[in-house]
């Protein structure tokens, strides 16, 4: 049986355009640290591979500490580690992949022709290729079979299981005709948990630290035991930090402060969290709630999505300009219920001929 950590989509050096300079500075440091953390999981569980398939960078720009500390880090894991380069770190001649020295146990797919490594001590075969620019129109698996079928056969690339992307598409029928034991993706940063297509076990990681709101929760690597017919995988989390996006409605609640701290959860300190105030209720002081809420958390970033009170609403009988202004936005509300501006409108308005406020948006 292999012991094998399955990792992808590192993005090294990633902007974090959403953070302040300083934050962003720790947080690409905080990025570095992944890698010790994944070599001391090797080292727990006595890994005999670990596979990384592509964007551990996040282009080619990269800090020299940074190239420095993933040599040196993947240098110290206690077993062969292969990479296969992804549309974000295509190998180049300018890649740190081809200018960078690299420990013997790390071995570089530097070709986008399928290469075939083979581990007699194990009794198996790494199969991997690598992006040579940041688009690739064909399938790494299109006509392709593994070529011995008495060893444990894995394949470690960069591609997207979707039709027609310009990311190495993958068709399912191609990963059940491959002839692999296991296929190692990287590219798509949600963990898909194991899958299987035919006799072909396959699986995406996810990115091992979000970086925004489109990857959310707990995030890190796969830890897999794999045997011909057999392979068992389990989410090993590895990311420092959280980004969530918690919906809070603020009906009928004392004040929208009271629904927040009804709705959030312990310890959320180390985490970047986005609260969307949804509901009915009075327009809320977004700058004051942040303000008072910003300590509790690493980043805070609130949204309002709440609603004009349904009594208000009602006025838009009365024979008045208000209740014009108010039969008009009612309108618009009603034909575009998810877009916010017109309930933000109704509200500045409303405050404008209530009560003489001279609100600039």
């Amino acid at each position: 049986m292999l012991k094998i950590i399955h990792g992808a989509d590192f993005h090294l050096d990633s902007p974090f355009s959403g953070l302040s300079p300083d934050q962003a500075a720790q947080r690409r440091g905080e990025q570095r640290e992944l890698l010790d953390a994944l070599a001391r999981l090797a080292a727990e569980k006595q890994a005999d591979l670990v596979l990384l398939s592509g964007d551990l960078l996040d282009g080619e720009r990269v800090y020299r500490e940074t190239a420095q500390t993933l040599a040196r880090t993947l240098g110290a894991v206690p077993c062969p580690v292969f990479i296969s380069p992804g549309n974000h770190d295509f190998y180049s001649p300018r890649s740190v992949y081809a200018t960078l020295d690299w420990p013997d146990n790390v071995h570089i797919f530097r070709s986008s022709e399928m290469e075939r490594v083979d581990l007699p001590q194990l009794n198996c075969a790494v199969y991997g290729r690598a992006f040579r620019e940041s688009h690739q129109a064909e399938s790494p698996l299109a006509g392709f079979r593994a070529e011995d079928e008495g060893k444990l056969n894995l394949m470690c690339v960069h591609g997207d299981a979707a039709p027609n992307s310009p990311y190495g598409p993958i068709a399912p029928m191609d990963i059940a005709a491959s002839g692999l034991d296991y296929l190692a993706l990287g590219h798509i940063h949600q963990c898909s948990g194991l899958q299987r297509e035919g006799n072909t076990f396959w699986a995406y990681p996810g990115c091992p630290e979000g970086r925004g709101f489109d990857e959310l929760g707990e995030k890190g690597v796969l830890y897999l035991e794999a045997e011909k017919d057999s392979i068992s995988a389990q989410f090993v989390p590895l990311g420092q930090r959280r980004y969530e996006i918690l919906p809070v409605d603020v009906t009928g609640a004392n004040s929208p402060m009271s629904a927040i701290l009804a709705a959030l959860p312990p310890n959320t300190g180390r985490d970047i969290y986005r609260l969307i105030l949804t509901g009915e209720g009075a327009a809320p002081d977004l700058r004051g709630l942040e303000q008072a809420l910003a300590p509790r958390f690493y980043g805070l970033t609130l949204e309002d999505r709440t609603r004009l009170p349904q009594d208000l609403w009602q006025r838009r009988e009365e024979d008045t300009l208000t209740g014009l202004f108010l039969q008009t936005m009612y309108e618009k509300c009603r034909e575009n219920p998810d877009e916010p501006l017109y309930q933000l409108a109704a509200r500045f308005g409303l405050a404008a001929l209530e009560d003489g406020e001279d609100i600039a948006l």
